[in-house]
């Protein structure tokens, strides 16, 4: 259906007969393949006789070499895949099958996409970014404390570069533009956590997706496209995301989190606001001072400074139902 959809993908009409003879199919397995694209993939195609098929609207797909073209050549192999449960579980996979880090995975749609604690992430066919990078940590986990903090900076550099001044970061993993949701993290380790192990960064980017799927999302969330006011090319923000990862991963292993933690508290959009900070059933309510060298959220309690770091944490405004 992929590469169906590539001939297609210009928006104009394409006669079954043409696709076929392109395809090497019959017109009945382009009429197939058509169906398949609406019912397992979503994409609305339509059929007008005389003139043939095609899409509701052009899409630009993601395309490997193109995105490592944007990327300035980064050295880690990319692939893409047409659809996926999940970007990060296909590396575990990969990991599994003796593929060799680092690389990077790309997936056109998610069907069981992740976020923190579990949520699902709204993964609609070619409208997003759902990327995932694999790299070797040797000497320990230590080295990936407040990783998931320099991976937002870098999202957050990545969309700015892209025309999203905007864009800023809230602890510990989310960009957000005016308040709402952009893009989220989801770090996983595989391997030895005292020696040599890999971490998986997932990242999930709202590209140009519309208000259609907001039913499926549990908070206030934007786009690239909603920011913008027009699509964005998902081949230039992937390449663009590369860059900067592999920019601040560098930085990450050569200084920590302290290599980066002014720059990270300049874009920190809830610093001096009220929140709720909850684990599990709790809550401690303070006012946002920071973060701390190690990536900690540092919040005043009852007129006293604490620290609080942990992966099941999560951070709300006061106000915010």
């Amino acid at each position: 259906m992929l590469a169906l959809l590539k001939l297609l993908q210009d928006g104009r009409f394409h006669s079954g007969e043409a696709l076929g003879a392109v395809l090497g199919v019959s017109r009945s397995a382009v009429w197939k393949q058509l169906q398949g694209l609406e019912s397992e993939l979503g994409i609305e195609v339509f059929k007008v006789p005389g003139r043939g098929y095609r899409l509701a609207a052009p899409m630009t797909l993601l395309d490997a070499e193109q995105i490592r073209l944007n990327s300035g050549l980064v050295d880690w192999p990319v692939f893409v895949e047409s659809s996926l449960d999940s970007t990060n579980a296909e590396i575990f996979r990969r990991l599994d099958a003796g593929v060799r880090a680092p690389f990077v995975l790309l997936a056109e749609r998610q069907t069981a996409g992740r976020g923190r604690r579990g949520r699902a992430w709204s993964s609609p066919f070619a409208e997003n970014l759902y990327c995932s990078v694999v790299v070797r940590v040797d000497g320990g986990m230590s080295q990936v404390e407040a990783l998931s903090l320099t991976v937002g900076l870098a999202v957050a550099r990545a969309l700015q570069a892209c025309g999203l001044s905007a864009a800023g970061l809230k602890w510990p993993n989310d960009v957000l533009v005016d308040g709402h949701k952009i893009s989220g993290i989801l770090l996983e380790l595989a391997g030895d956590p005292a020696d040599v192990c890999h971490v998986v960064v997932g990242v999930g980017i709202n590209v140009n997706m519309l208000v259609d799927a907001s039913a499926v999302i549990d908070q206030p969330w934007t786009s690239v496209r909603q920011c913008l006011g027009k699509p964005m090319d998902r081949n230039q923000l992937a390449g663009e995301l590369l860059r900067q990862l592999r920019t601040y991963f560098a930085t990450h292993w050569r200084d920590g989190f302290a290599g980066v933690r002014e720059e990270w508290e300049a874009l920190h959009v809830w610093r001096g606001k009220p929140v709720a900070l909850t684990a599990g059933q709790g809550a401690t309510l303070g006012v946002v001072l920071g973060v701390d060298q190690r990536g900690a959220i540092r919040l005043e309690v009852d007129g006293c400074e604490r620290s609080f770091s942990g992966g099941e944490l999560s951070l709300r405004l006061r106000n915010d139902s």
